[in-house]
């Protein structure tokens, strides 16, 4: 495996959770029913004119149908809808980072980008053109059972995470720390949406059935015959939105990811570069010189590869010295947290966009 020099990217923690999925505290008795069904079958309707019964129009008169998507929708419970759509999204490499079911700047950066690509106004929610549209890309279920296994169960992984990178240099294999955290960035979910559409299956025991998102699950190790199609051979990394897209050879948009780049204290370079290089599940080798916020050792260092490594399951090595485009070990923090310079995606969307970009892939930084 190839090692890779000491991304500049934002130190994180990892904190242990249990094996269980149990329901989740936002649960109550007005939150939609998340069911396999209630989200494979969910539909959008619009607001009905209801003027006639003296209603403001665009609002419905009496208690609001919570199987259907709402102009503002909650923040704080999974949706079925919204779960449906950022499968959608997702399968169709839009993606809204960690699938939770809510409402959020991932999800509308995803929805603005993919209406903007078939020529439907940007308006970052979900509407009739849209959800339309997207249904009509696939008619498979969105989200599907999954029987647990005895290597699901077993493992092995990381029991207890230290905090500060040069203790992790000695943890060996950046594993999972439980199943919960490797069965939901398998699946492209967020944990909790894990937990809440299974309470109370055991994920200690195998056996047990689960429903996940039905999405390409996150692998690891190197992929064979790269570059796939559709190949990549521009990527943009823009600023103000938070998205990095890839472009065919004949200017074809072909993904859109969230991402968190930069930040005030080490920002993201400007102008073009190119790819150098791709390693999946590569090495990190901490250089002192970067002197990083928590990093204490004047020492080098380097962290055994995995999906909790520094980087993740992907190092898109650029031509700018230190720089590059990665996984991460926190996916759920994607496009909300900072990182020290570095372009980092979700673990499964740096594997989708490592194994289609070509070698000398130019790299452009936007501002605006």
């Amino acid at each position: 495996m190839r090692s890779v020099p000491a991304a500049l990217v934002l130190g994180f923690t990892l904190s242990g959770v249990s094996f269980a999925a149990p329901a989740t505290a936002e649960s109550s008795s007005e939150a939609p029913t998340l069911t396999k069904d209630s989200i494979n079958n969910a539909t959008f309707r619009e607001a009905e004119d209801a003027t006639k019964d003296g209603a403001p129009k665009g609002r419905t008169k009496g208690k609001a149908d919570r199987s259907n998507m709402k102009a503002e929708p909650d923040t704080k419970r999974p949706d079925p809808l919204l779960v449906k759509v950022q499968v959608l999204l997702d399968r169709a490499r839009f993606s809204p980072g960690a699938i939770d079911g809510r409402d959020g700047e991932n999800l509308r950066g995803a929805l603005k980008a993919y209406a903007s690509a078939q020529g439907l106004p940007a308006e970052g929610k979900v509407t009739r053109a849209v959800f339309d549209r997207l249904q009509a890309t696939s008619q498979d279920p969105v989200v599907t059972d999954y029987a647990i296994t005895d290597a699901d169960v077993n493992g092995p992984f990381v029991e207890k995470m230290p905090a500060k990178m040069e203790e992790q240099a000695d943890i060996g294999p950046m594993r999972y720390t439980n199943n919960r955290e490797m069965l939901a960035e398998r699946f492209h979910m967020q944990r909790d949406l894990l937990s809440a559409l299974n309470p109370g299956v055991p994920l200690d025991k195998a056996g047990g059935t689960l429903i996940v998102a039905a999405v390409p699950p996150t692998g690891s190790g190197k992929v064979e015959g790269v570059p796939l199609a559709p190949k990549v051979s521009r990527i943009e990394v823009d600023k103000e939105t938070k998205r990095v897209r890839a472009f065919g050879e004949d200017g074809t948009l072909t993904a859109d990811y969230p991402a968190s780049i930069g930040s005030s204290e080490k920002p993201a370079p400007d102008g073009t570069a190119k790819v150098k290089a791709v390693a999946f599940d590569p090495w990190y080798t901490y250089n002192p010189k970067y002197r990083f916020k928590g990093v204490k050792t004047n020492r080098k260092f380097s962290i055994h590869p995995g999906p909790n490594n520094p980087v993740g399951l992907v190092w898109i090595d650029l031509s700018i010295e230190s720089y590059g485009i990665h996984g991460t070990p926190e996916p759920e923090k994607i496009g909300k947290t900072e990182s020290h310079g570095c372009i980092r995606l979700t673990n499964w969307d740096a594997r989708d966009l490592a194994s289609r970009t070509v070698k000398g892939a130019k790299v452009e930084f936007l501002d605006r």
